[in-house]
Formats: structure tokens, C-alpha cells, sequence
């Protein structure tokens, strides 16, 4: 039996070993949006005098769910690299917190998808960091919607 296209995008993260060591894990896909979580741990902390979680990790966390959001406004296994990845940090995470990420892919090109994506700890209005992203699609695209991702 063939995995569905979620599926594939779960297994292919539990093999990263970096989103493994960060304890990464997707909390939903909703069309074209994606949201992961890091739990927070302190062997993740930046700043021990701080408690912060550093930096890197929201990093990563942002550049897996930008991923996992293109994938899902995808709907079909296609392999995909980071182009640009911009982020904007606005405050500090709140030690202690876990960190979620939500990404939504507005745009598909015949070769591109564009992603914005926030970061936060206690509410999503009050962002820790935000991103603006832009994927390769290096695989076959015939899957991909004729029309863009609202």
C-alpha cells in the first residue's frame, strides 16, 4: 500500500536526525498550512543565564514547517529543497515553553512555492519569529495545481 503524501512527509522528518534530536513533531495539515511543535527542553536552551531556547532550533523548526506546508499544498510526493528562507525574530521565546510553528504555502509556481510561516510559544499573535520562504520543486510537478494556492 502506497503512503499518502502526509504520510510520506511524517516518515521522511522522523528520519531527520535533526528534527529527531529537537523532538519534532507535526500537529496538523490543513490544505495548504502545516503546524509543528518543539518541545521545550533544556538541552535546547541558547542562553543558560536566560533559559531561552536558541535560535537555531526556531530555525529549524520554521524551515520544516515552511516544508511540510508545501507538501501539503502539493498533495503528492515531490521532492523539494530551501531557496531563500528569511527570518525576522521579534522577541525571545518564553523559557520554559514549547514552540509551535504554523506555515501556509500561497503560492505554487510551475517550479517554485512561496511560504510564510510564524513562530511562537504562548499565543500566535505575538510572534517569536516569522518567515518568508521560497521552495525548489525539483521532482514532477504534474501534480501540482494548475492554479496558485490561495
Amino acid at each position: 500500500m502506497a503512503l499518502s503524501v502526509e504520510e510520506l512527509a511524517l516518515q521522511k522528518m522522523r528520519e531527520c536526525p535533526q528534527a529527531v534530536a529537537l523532538g519534532m513533531e507535526t500537529l496538523s495539515w490543513e490544505g495548504p498550512v502545516a503546524t509543528l511543535r518543539v518541545p521545550y527542553k533544556p538541552e535546547l536552551v541558547g542562553d543558560p543565564d536566560t533559559g531561552v531556547i536558541a535560535g537555531g532550533v526556531v530555525t529549524t523548526l520554521l524551515d520544516h514547517t515552511c516544508g511540510q506546508a508545501v507538501m501539503a499544498a502539493l498533495g503528492a510526493p515531490t521532492p523539494i529543497a530551501t531557496l531563500d528562507l528569511r527570518i525576522d525574530y521579534m522577541r525571545a521565546a518564553e523559557p520554559g515553553l514549547d514552540i509551535f510553528a504554523r506555515a501556509h504555502c500561497y503560492k505554487l509556481t510551475r517550479s517554485i512555492a512561496f511560504v510564510r510561516a510564524a513562530a511562537y510559544d504562548r499565543d500566535a499573535e505575538d510572534p517569536v519569529a516569522t518567515a518568508q520562504a521560497a521552495f525548489m520543486l525539483t521532482g514532477p510537478i504534474d501534480t501540482a495545481p494548475a492554479e496558485p494556492v490561495p
